[in-house]
């Protein structure tokens, strides 16, 4: 790539925060602001919402598809030059572990996941967590980002990646910003908590032990299953995500990623009225130029309810050399509930993650090590 291109890149990006995505597509054109086809504007509305119009399918520039399929990457370590989209690596299988592919349908549909079954499974139970990608990935390219198997391995617990379908989104990114997909029992919700209890079905998993994380699109999915199904998921870990309710359409989804929620939350996204405080593990990059950091402020927001928690804030430094700063809030019991990781310098992408997938920061804290650390903390009460 070069200067002039590198340059373009980052005035796209630059209109692309600003919500102005029909300019940064004449940028990345050759074009002037001023002289970008009419269509364009629509083009990128129809992409982020998975190219539907009036139950149509929409076919969408390859320019667009590829702008809109970089967005994420722009915050990893590989600079400008190292773009990627789909996956750019496979998690290793040890002998005696099992990543299959298998598939869950109902009637909103069908989703294709991965089921990661380490070789310490051996017929006992285990816990059972449910990672969502991002926009562009896959769940291979997920697993070998997040090194999430090898955890799984080591720690013994299954791991499930629910794959968005291109036919849902075109950048396969999960529809969190759809207010039919923020509702229980409905649309993806109802595809990812399927998925989720076939796997306690087939597999020996400990009821109370069940978590769900994702990254970007997949941390706003995870936050709306824990809003959603309170009773499936003990805890929740979001990664530069957002809220369940940050978004209800296409508009207030750019206003959402620009600077977060800025009306109220949307009904389905309430809590039960208990003031319970929903365990949840925040990752965000002070520095993310796709989701702003806020965002991270107000999944925690949500989650706390009307809890009254003790708050602790300490620092440190990743042995790669990312410093970051950690709240964590307690209840009476000195039980932590709540844990915001804000990484300094960090752009839009998982934390400690493995360059062997797309959208990672290698030298921030293990993401991955931490949430299943407070994951199995948690498990959910005693019925």
């Amino acid at each position: 790539m070069n200067a002039r291109s590198k340059i373009d890149m980052m005035e796209a990006t630059r209109l692309t925060r600003a919500g102005r995505l029909a300019d940064a597509m004449a940028v990345l054109r050759g074009q002037s602001p001023s002289a970008r086809p009419a269509k364009v504007a629509d083009e990128a509305t129809q992409a982020l919402s998975g190219g539907r119009r009036k139950g149509v399918r929409q076919q969408v520039s390859a320019p667009l598809h590829r702008f809109l399929g970089r967005l994420g990457d722009l915050g990893s370590t590989r600079g400008l030059d190292g773009l990627v989209g789909d996956a750019v690596g496979r998690a290793p299988v040890p002998d005696g572990a099992q990543f299959e592919e298998r598939n869950y349908t109902n009637e909103a549909g069908s989703r294709a996941y991965k089921l990661y079954v380490p070789s310490g499974y051996n017929a006992r139970a285990l816990p059972l967590v449910v990672m969502l990608h991002g926009c562009t990935q896959s769940p291979d390219d997920f697993a070998a980002g997040t090194r999430m198997n090898e955890l799984a391995e080591e720690l013994s617990f299954l791991v499930a990646y629910p794959a968005q379908d291109m036919s849902a989104n075109v950048s396969k990114c999960w529809n969190w910003f759809d207010a039919s997909n923020q509702q229980r029992d409905q649309g993806e919700p109802s595809l990812i908590a399927g998925i989720t209890r076939q796997i306690t079905r087939d597999f020996l998993v400990e009821p109370r032990r069940v978590y769900i994380a994702g990254l970007s699109a997949g941390g706003a999915a995870a936050a709306i299953m824990g809003s959603t199904y309170p009773d499936l998921y003990a805890a929740i870990g979001v990664h530069s995500g957002l809220a369940c309710g940050a978004a209800t359409d296409m508009s207030s989804a750019f206003e959402a990623m620009r600077q977060g929620r800025s009306s109220g939350v949307w009904e389905p996204c309430q809590r039960d009225g208990s003031g319970r405080a929903t365990p949840t593990i925040v990752f965000h990059g002070d520095r993310d130029m796709i989701v702003n950091p806020v965002n991270g402020d107000q999944v925690i927001a949500q989650a706390k309810a009307a809890a009254d928690l003790r708050i602790t804030v300490t620092r440190g430094q990743a042995p790669g050399g990312m410093s970051y700063t950690r709240t964590v809030q307690v209840d009476d019991s000195g039980r932590r509930i709540l844990e915001q990781w804000v990484l300094h310098g960090a752009g839009h992408a998982w934390s400690g993650g493995s360059s062997a997938g797309s959208h990672t920061e290698p030298r921030g804290p293990d993401a991955s090590r931490e949430m299943m650390r407070f994951f199995l903390q948690h498990p959910a009460p005693a019925a």
